[in-house]
């Protein structure tokens, strides 16, 4: 009978636990030598990794993405612009904001005034709204700058001025890219009707694009004098995003090739000892019946093992670490990334040892005292 594929497997893993086990110094070594070369790894370019993502974080978030065209109400630009924005490729999300209209608590006559803007756009995540608002734009939706300044801290109520009337719907939460519209006041309309509007607010949909998609606005806006007209980017904040994202990335890569290549040529001159000094053994599987593939699969599936828990240990570690001394961590992904790569270092280099020792003659191995 024929051994399954599933059961020689787990035989084969089996057999490479009781020898790893059989010789604890050559298995704590290769630990050793796997969790020092992850904890390097991450100590060093995994620290400007967690630098890196901290920077781009940061200046990601100042609206590194944004595009504001701010318009005087003699360049005679309306709300349709955000049809001709839609078909614009490199474009996340567009809204459209009319000109500010002072406004008051309903409830107390004379008190503080804060600027309302309609507000025109086909999706309002941005301010953490759903999709389907309630009222047919007589519904405004507020900041809680702007809720203080109404005197309407429980978001409830309604606001007037100028003959126009507005319910309070609820708080939003109101991003990095918008915090100029504070204290931000909007009453969101259906459709986009061809009303006035005095800014226009753009999101690239990545930063590189933001050149591009900003000279592409600005041909579509249909102003009837561009000098009234002003486009406002984050072109510098973009480029100098992928500015410390090249350069760190670089250091960090070539600094992990460097630690990669230096523990890959260590393990393998550590393997290719501690195959030598386990011959006899080899031998005496090979006159027992093994194959030369099977004793390479069996050293290659011990490293394995030995490899995947020395990474994880060596991760680990480091992350403690960068935890202890307050350095921004790498993210999960890169140090999933550097453990299984390390992993595959460590199969790599033992290949040369496993051949090696496949090769050997039975009969002369074991005449070895």
């Amino acid at each position: 009978m024929r051994r399954r594929p599933g059961r020689h497997a787990a035989a084969l893993v089996r057999e490479a636990v009781a020898a790893a086990i059989a010789a604890p110094v050559a298995s704590l070594l290769t630990i050793a030598m796997i969790a020092a070369m992850c904890l390097a790894v991450l100590l060093t370019a995994g620290r400007t990794v967690g630098a890196e993502q901290a920077v781009i974080g940061s200046i990601d978030s100042a609206g590194t993405r944004s595009i504001v065209v701010r318009a005087d109400p003699a360049a005679g630009l309306d709300s349709s612009v955000l049809d001709r924005i839609a078909n614009l490729e490199g474009v996340e999300w567009s809204g459209a904001f009319g000109y500010a209209e002072d406004v008051q608590n309903a409830a107390f006559p004379g008190g503080n005034r804060v600027p309302l803007r309609l507000a025109y756009g086909t999706g309002w995540a941005e301010l953490s709204l759903p999709d389907e608002l309630p009222g047919a734009g007589d519904v405004a939706f507020a900041s809680a700058a702007a809720l203080e300044q109404l005197g309407m801290t429980d978001a409830v109520g309604r606001i007037d001025g100028g003959g126009s009337g507005f319910a309070i719907g609820r708080r939003v939460a109101v991003p990095d890219h918008l915090r100029f519209l504070e204290p931000v006041l909007i009453a969101p309309q259906p459709g986009n009707p061809a009303e006035p509007v005095g800014i226009v607010v753009v999101t690239a949909a990545r930063p590189d694009l933001v050149a591009p998609v900003a000279s592409a606005v600005t041909g579509v806006l249909g102003v009837a004098d561009a000098t009234k007209v002003t486009v406002e980017t984050s072109e510098d904040l973009a480029t100098l995003r992928a500015l410390v994202e090249g350069q760190l990335g670089q250091f960090g890569r070539a600094l992990t090739l460097g630690i990669l290549v230096l523990t890959a040529l260590l393990t393998t001159a550590i393997l290719y000892g501690l195959v030598m000094m386990r011959r006899k053994d080899f031998g005496r599987r090979r006159a027992l019946g093994a194959s030369r593939s099977l004793i390479i699969a069996l050293l290659l599936t011990q490293t394995g093992l030995l490899a995947l828990l020395g990474a994880s240990v060596g991760s680990i570690a480091a992350l403690i670490v960068l935890g202890a001394t307050g350095d921004p961590l790498p993210g999960a992904a890169y140090t999933c990334a550097i453990a299984v790569l390390a992993v595959v270092v460590a199969v790599a280099a033992a290949l040369l040892p496993a051949t090696a020792a496949s090769r050997r003659e039975p009969i002369a191995e074991l005449r070895v005292p």
